[in-house]
């Protein structure tokens, strides 16, 4: 079959590297893409919210299967779009209905949903501009550090932590009343702190049944040592060593069974990725945020170790027969290093040439920030390369993905040397 993938960074050149390997996929194709899809798939230049242009492109290149990469299309309702489509409605596509996709797209609808199918999470309150004088009191009467959450998409950069209530109050100000992330924090959550280890959990869910795919351990913050600004993820580990079997069985029964039962009870059309973000507090799981697709870069390390047809699963998973396949993991373990652009999450050039690529070997190399000119790679984003090694242990892995990333060489070219620094 033919098939589309929606979007431009590192998670979609994973993706186009395992769906190109399929004995299922005839030809791929990438909207946006970048220098890397281009190599093994056709770009196609049209924005991942364009879904009249999507639908041209769909039937145009006679696509069976969309897969949708970033949250944007999801949240902003493409699956909807396809199913009330008499052109469109039987093209297998991969992600959740408008109602499935609030799962990310609101903070305060998550954490309702998690209250009322007992998914153990922070405890919190949310406040609208009109609720402002209460969320300042119910900053006063509680103790920090403080967790505040725009309740919509905001690009990743919507949650804030602080350790002073004067802080906080300012913050909550900024967010409500002078719309610090615009519609995205016309409500703002504000949850408990936890103290603990992050790791995301990825299933892959027909709306009843499902398959846990590997877990991933991944670095946000720019600096070594966990410090600076966050990023989109400067690098990932899989499997997360610390989840071991007995704390991945507590994840199943406390958070990923009710979750698809969640799902199922509130009728939502969810046919692709549950992302849990999660921390492991002492010996329990607690559910941080739902994601309604894979996370980047942790897709970088999680896909390569899908021995299964990838096509397989996903075509499954829309005809609700996911119980019908296999999902083979491969023992070894990944991880992934980002390249990325100096100045990187603030102000940063593109355009800067990239060299080296030819010389790897050992790892795979997904693009992210990158386009083609004139036979060229330049940067073209933040985010420029994921370097993802495999190896018996991901101490090994590591050492790989580090000897590639002295090879590669663009200008101001930077990375952190400490990824799996907090793993023993």
């Amino acid at each position: 079959m033919n098939i589309l993938i929606l979007g431009s960074g590192g998670r979609e050149h994973a993706f186009a590297y395992q769906i190109s390997k399929s004995v299922l996929c005839n030809k791929l194709f990438v909207a946006p893409g970048n220098a890397g899809t281009n190599q093994i798939a056709e770009n196609i230049n049209i924005g991942v919210n364009d879904f009249e242009k999507i639908k041209s492109v769909v039937l145009k290149k006679k696509v069976k299967m969309v897969v949708v990469g970033p949250e944007d299309p999801l949240v902003n309702g493409i699956v909807d779009f396809f199913d009330n489509d008499e052109e469109l409605k039987n093209v297998i596509i991969i992600g959740p209905s408008l109602e499935g996709a609030k799962l990310e797209g609101s903070k305060e609808f998550a954490k309702e949903f998690m209250m009322e199918f007992n998914i153990p999470t922070a405890s919190y309150q949310s406040f609208t501009k009109n609720e402002l004088i209460k969320g300042l009191q119910y900053i006063e009467s509680t103790p920090p550090p403080y967790v505040l959450k725009a309740d919509g998409l905001a690009a990743g950069k919507g949650v804030v932590i602080l350790e002073n209530a004067t802080k906080a109050k300012a913050e909550l100000q900024q967010m409500l009343v002078d719309e610090k992330f615009g519609a995205a924090s016309k409500t703002v959550v504000i949850e408990q702190f936890l103290k603990g280890i992050e790791l995301s959990v990825f299933a892959l869910t027909d709306g009843k049944n499902y398959k846990i795919l590997p877990t991933a351990k991944d670095y946000k913050r720019i600096g070594e040592s966990d410090t600076g600004l966050n990023t989109g993820g400067m690098g990932a580990v899989s499997p997360a060593p610390f989840a071991d079997e007995e704390f991945m069985q507590k994840i199943e029964e406390k958070i990923v069974k009710p979750t698809i039962k969640g799902i199922q009870k509130r009728k939502m059309n969810y046919k692709g990725f549950v992302f849990i973000g999660l921390i492991k507090v002492d010996d329990e799981p607690f559910v941080i945020e739902y994601n309604v697709r894979m996370g980047d870069p942790e897709t970088e390390v999680v896909l390569p170790r899908i021995k299964s047809d990838l096509v397989q699963l996903l075509k499954a998973s829309f005809e609700e027969k996911l119980n019908e396949v296999n999902l083979e993991i491969d023992a070894k373990e990944a991880t992934t290093i980002m390249l990325v652009s100096g100045g990187y999450p603030e102000a940063y050039e593109k355009g800067k040439e990239i060299s080296g690529l030819e010389q790897t070997k050992n790892s795979i190399i997904f693009h992210a920030g990158t386009i083609e000119k004139q036979g060229k790679i330049l940067t073209n984003g933040g985010r420029v390369l994921a370097i993802t090694s495999l190896d018996d242990n991901w101490k090994k892995a590591i050492k790989k993905s580090y000897q590639n990333a002295e090879i590669i060489s663009f200008d101001r070219k930077y990375f952190r040397k400490d990824i799996g620094f907090d793993l023993s």
